[in-house]
């Protein structure tokens, strides 16, 4: 099996162009950040129209392919049933999608918006501010980011469980790009390096938001060398946990990390302005729904402003860019549901729990500020990373909860690494299930390397940077994705309605009862 990966050319040039950039960013660290700053610039610029349809074309072909008599085939055997309860579903999809993520921005965004809003025409922090701070933070966390794991996902776990084949997006792309080699190589690469690119940008964030807590908590500092610690810490902890497999390591620790995440949103619920928190996320979920189209297809071509750029258009190539590691995770834990079923659990339940983590963190930060003028938005404004423990300030037991926070960070951080780990050795073994070990340390070791390399050479925007880059070729993968689930299913007998067979059973009944007499 060692030599099978040792052979296997996606596995080869993946690593090698992921080893070079580790390489080149170690040897020129700001020569490195100033080309990930034009590269930057030149994607937002001249792609970011690209970003939008793309994101805006999935949600509408997925959702009209739920409610499609298509929704009713299942990923897997027409008897299968799902393969994990919904709870552990659930902890798995939000663990290995955004979770780190979330935790990061959930206050980091809305205050951010609130301190500088997304319209120049809107006066900082006023309640109107705070308002359209809410909408666009839903918005940013809400179906269309989900809409791009779900694509990917949807084709491969159709592939996988119900035609027997590998999960590798070249296969689920055969039936419009054929099956020649070189093209599939080409593809798998490419999905291989957004994913690598994607992962090291929520690790980045994350390590930088730990070094922020712990800061606030113990006054360590924020410095290169802590979070250069941190990243071993999770390297030595999701190595460990991917040793164990699917079904016990990233099982638990997604459940761990469901059961702590509710666990300080609850608490911060009861103890923040529970009342605000809920009208809050009332009017935020209307301004969502109402203003959906314009944020979709928002781009400031006249004003020459930045602000969609450096959001929306980041947001969704930062999605875009992990969407090769979620979508194949997410169709490895939904075996046996149907299409309708997957589309709608993976498009509403997680969007839905995002948008009340930020109702309920973001909405008391914002109330605090407003009421009692706490300065957190200015306080974020000058570090993104101190946002989520800036709020826990003005909350009881504040030391106890940062620490809560900074341990769920942690723990994202390992399934989410954990997970990655298997999905690209997956990925560079030719599908397999059982990926071999030596390719789990691989692509271990180069996820912390490049993720440490990024930190070091430009922080924040250097991560940005690489999921925005990563992600542009794969954007064209994905709309080809839509056409490729159109041919197979089109093949495909659509089973037998409950309806359809009781009316079956009723004629049959009475053709019967016509016989006998």
């Amino acid at each position: 099996m060692k030599k099978d990966i040792l052979k296997n050319p996606v596995f080869i040039v993946s690593a090698a162009v992921i080893v070079l950039l580790v390489l080149l960013g170690a040897a020129a660290p700001q020569q490195f950040g100033v080309v990930a700053g034009e590269l930057f610039g030149f994607t937002t610029v001249n792609f970011g129209w690209f970003y939008l349809l793309a994101v805006f074309i999935l949600i509408i072909f997925l959702v009209g392919l739920a409610v499609s008599k298509y929704g009713a085939i299942r990923l897997g055997g027409e008897n299968e049933r799902p393969e994990f309860p919904f709870f552990t579903w659930i902890g798995m999809l939000f663990s290995a999608g955004f979770g780190a993520g979330l935790v990061f921005w959930g206050v980091a965004e809305p205050m951010s918006h609130f301190f500088s809003t997304p319209y120049s025409t809107i006066e900082p922090e006023s309640q109107q501010a705070a308002r359209t701070a809410m909408g666009y933070s839903f918005f940013h966390w809400g179906v269309s980011q989900w809409s791009v794991f779900a694509i990917v996902g949807l084709v491969i776990g159709f592939l996988q469980f119900r035609k027997n084949k590998n999960g590798l997006v070249s296969t689920a792309l055969e039936p419009v790009v054929g099956k020649r080699p070189v093209v599939k190589h080409t593809i798998d690469s490419l999905s291989v390096i957004a994913t690598v690119m994607g992962i090291a940008t929520s690790l980045g964030l994350g390590v930088l938001q730990m070094n922020g807590g712990l800061n606030v908590v113990f006054g360590t500092g924020n410095s290169i060398g802590i979070q250069m610690l941190i990243i071993l810490v999770v390297f030595i902890a999701y190595m460990i946990s991917s040793s164990t497999g699917l079904t016990k390591g990233i099982r638990y620790l997604s459940n761990l990390n469901l059961g702590l995440a509710l666990g300080l949103l609850l608490f911060v619920f009861v103890t923040g302005p529970t009342v605000f928190i809920l009208e809050t996320f009332t009017l935020a979920l209307g301004d969502y729904f109402t203003n959906f189209i314009q944020y979709s297809l928002r781009l400031q071509p006249y004003s020459g402003s930045s602000w969609v750029r450096d959001w929306t258009i980041f947001y969704w190539a930062w999605a875009i860019a992990w969407s090769p590691f979620v979508g194949a995770f997410v169709a490895r834990v939904s075996r046996g549901r149907t299409i309708r079923e997957y589309i709608m659990g993976v498009m509403v339940i997680p969007p839905l729990i995002a948008c009340i983590w930020i109702a309920a963190f973001g909405g008391t930060a914002l109330w605090n500020d407003l009421n009692r003028n706490t300065g957190i938005a200015e306080a974020v404004n000058a570090d993104l990373t101190s946002a989520l423990f800036q709020t826990y300030q003005h909350l009881p037991m504040s030391g106890l909860l940062s620490i809560l926070s900074i341990l769920l960070i942690f723990t994202f951080l390992v399934t989410s690494a954990d997970s990655a780990t298997y999905i690209l050795s997956s990925m560079t073994s030719g599908g397999s299930m059982h990926p071999p070990q030596l390719a789990k340390i691989v692509w271990g070791v180069l996820m912390s390397a490049i993720a440490a390399v990024l930190l070091y050479a430009g922080g924040l925007e250097a991560l940005q940077t690489a999921s925005l880059v990563a992600a542009l070729p794969f954007t064209l993968l994905l709309l080809l994705l839509t056409i490729a689930i159109i041919k197979l299913l089109a093949k495909e007998p659509l089973p037998i309605r409950k309806a359809d067979l009781r009316r079956f059973q009723r004629l049959e009944k009475a053709a019967n009862k016509e016989k006998t007499e």
